[in-house]
């Protein structure tokens, strides 16, 4: 008896396991924080994790422990990445304000070297 319940089980079974996702879901409460402009988990940032677990009981602060160095750390490497990809970006702001002033200077120095009217051309001109 135990047999054919077995085969029945099994074949249910096979029959259902594309309908099984084994892919990763989204945490709980990623969308929701995401949403309302916070860290996608909780440890990444914020008071539970910059701020220090204790501290002495005369007020001093505690060291920083070995996490809030390296976010420390990772945290000056990036304002250090963007500080130089911002001093680039204007760079080359002003590089290209230079190369648009120059192509302008260089058309107003091909329009000047262009022939001038003379004679009855030139008194109609004047005369407009």
């Amino acid at each position: 008896m135990a047999a054919p319940i077995r085969t029945l089980c099994c074949s249910a079974l096979r029959l259902n396991s594309r309908h099984f996702s084994f892919t990763c879901g989204v945490q709980a409460g990623q969308k929701w924080r995401l949403e309302h402009g916070l860290s996608r988990s909780g440890t990444e940032y914020g008071p539970l994790t910059d701020l220090p677990d204790w501290s002495f009981e005369d007020g001093r602060p505690a060291p920083p422990l070995k996490g809030q160095l390296r976010r420390r750390q990772e945290k000056e490497v990036l304002a250090r990445r963007i500080v130089m990809l911002t001093s680039e970006v204007d760079r080359g702001m002003e590089v290209w304000k230079e190369k648009q002033e120059e192509a302008k200077r260089m058309e107003e120095h091909k329009k000047s070297l262009l022939l001038k009217p003379k004679g009855k051309l030139l008194i109609k001109k004047t005369q407009s």
